[in-house]
């Protein structure tokens, strides 16, 4: 399941969302009206070719972490295509936080402060690490959690994928579970729910439509000054042709 609004503030959306049988990802785009949402498109364009790929066969021996830690070049580099073509596009960007299921082992790419979380067992462990000066000066020491809850520029990024630029991403993997969800989102969710309310949330509301629906309805009721996108899937223990454990149920 997925969604993606504007918000409350802001007259237009630079999310973009993939959901698919391999692929889920959220790109946060940036770079002023209509170039964050060029820039946000893109990457998921890539990551729809890279679904594709897996989807047809022509990745049958894919090395996870190789291709997703190539999508964040790819990327970058249409983003700069683009930008030798017409220069007012220079200085776009975009987040891009991607998880690929192969059956049994979960991996991910992450660049930017957009977050993908799993829950397990009652437990919602946030398993990327935000890009942002805030978080830099948290894992320094130099400021508190509660200095950081109110830090005047704890949205600027440190990393992203942008034109002119050459920022890495994380890359991760993770052997799933039955039962586990996972859920990737911009900070437009984040910036207004707390990681205990999202944990309420998918503990308590077993419909993947319905948690997603509550969490983006929650975020609109809390004042959304950022655009705010939620994509989620589950584990289930059922087989499906072609994977060889668990595979992810989703709807939307």
């Amino acid at each position: 399941m997925s969604r993606t609004h504007p918000g409350c503030l802001r007259g237009y959306n630079q999310d973009a969302v993939h959901l698919g049988k391999h692929v889920l990802a959220v790109a946060d785009g940036m770079g002023g009206h209509a170039h964050g949402e060029v820039a946000s498109a893109v990457a998921v364009q890539v990551l729809a070719e890279l679904e594709q790929a897996v989807d047809v066969g022509k990745s049958a021996k894919l090395d996870q972490n190789s291709a997703l830690g190539s999508v964040a070049g790819e990327v970058q580099r249409r983003l700069d295509d683009l930008a030798a073509r017409d220069s007012g596009l220079y200085g776009m960007g975009t987040t891009i936080t991607a998880l690929l299921w192969n059956g049994e082992m979960l991996a991910g790419v992450h660049i930017g402060d957009s977050r993908a979380y799993r829950w397990r067992a009652g437990e919602l462990q946030q398993i990327t690490q935000d890009h942002t000066l805030v978080q830099s000066l948290l894992d320094s020491g130099r400021i508190t959690e509660e200095e950081a809850a109110v830090y005047p520029r704890r949205s600027m990024l440190a990393r992203a994928v942008q034109t002119g630029s050459n920022a890495e991403p994380d890359v991760f993997a993770h052997r799933v579970k039955a039962g586990d969800r996972y859920l990737v989102c911009s900070d437009g969710l984040t910036a207004v729910l707390t990681d205990e309310t999202i944990e309420g949330i998918l503990a308590d509301v077993v419909v993947p439509d319905d948690a997603v629906d509550q969490l983006m309805d929650l975020a609109l009721r809390g004042g959304a000054p950022d655009n705010v996108s939620v994509v989620l899937a589950d584990v289930s223990e059922t087989p499906r042709t072609g994977y060889r454990k668990y595979w992810p149920r989703h709807s939307g």
